[in-house]
């Protein structure tokens, strides 16, 4: 699993993994332009189920500069992922910048209503060096 998703963080038994690749077919450098797709899985490790209900993304480019995402779900969904089960999906970004990162939380709750922030580990968005 570590070399599948070489970003991992735990909190409260949910496990948030993500793997992270440069899509030189969706980036334009030449006109300022990078992206990346991540796969994200959260793993239910708990006894209980818990439901997804909101992201917090930070992503900052290769100058510092901060972007903040907010929204309900991701991709369009609230999943409620099982004990023992887990919930994938893939995503994408784009920088100015040829490296930055990204990190955030997931808002979940549990089966009692209790809401709680759930780390989303940083990971690094590097393109490849180009060289002729």
């Amino acid at each position: 699993m570590k070399l599948l998703f070489p970003h991992s963080a735990t909190t409260r038994d949910v496990t948030v993994r993500v793997s992270v690749s440069f899509l030189p077919e969706q980036s334009e450098p030449g006109r300022g332009r990078w992206f990346w797709g991540y796969h994200v899985r959260i793993e239910n490790e708990g006894r209980t189920s818990v439901q997804l209900v909101s992201r917090e993304w930070t992503i900052v480019d290769g100058r510092g500069g901060r972007h903040e995402v907010m929204g309900e779900g991701v991709v369009g969904e609230q999943p409620v992922i099982e004990p023992g089960a887990s919930f994938d999906y893939v995503s994408g970004c784009p920088l100015s910048t040829p490296s930055g990162f990204m990190e955030g939380r997931y808002h979940m709750v549990d089966e009692a209503g209790t809401g709680f922030a759930v780390a989303i580990p940083r990971f690094p968005l590097v393109a490849p060096a180009v060289t002729s």
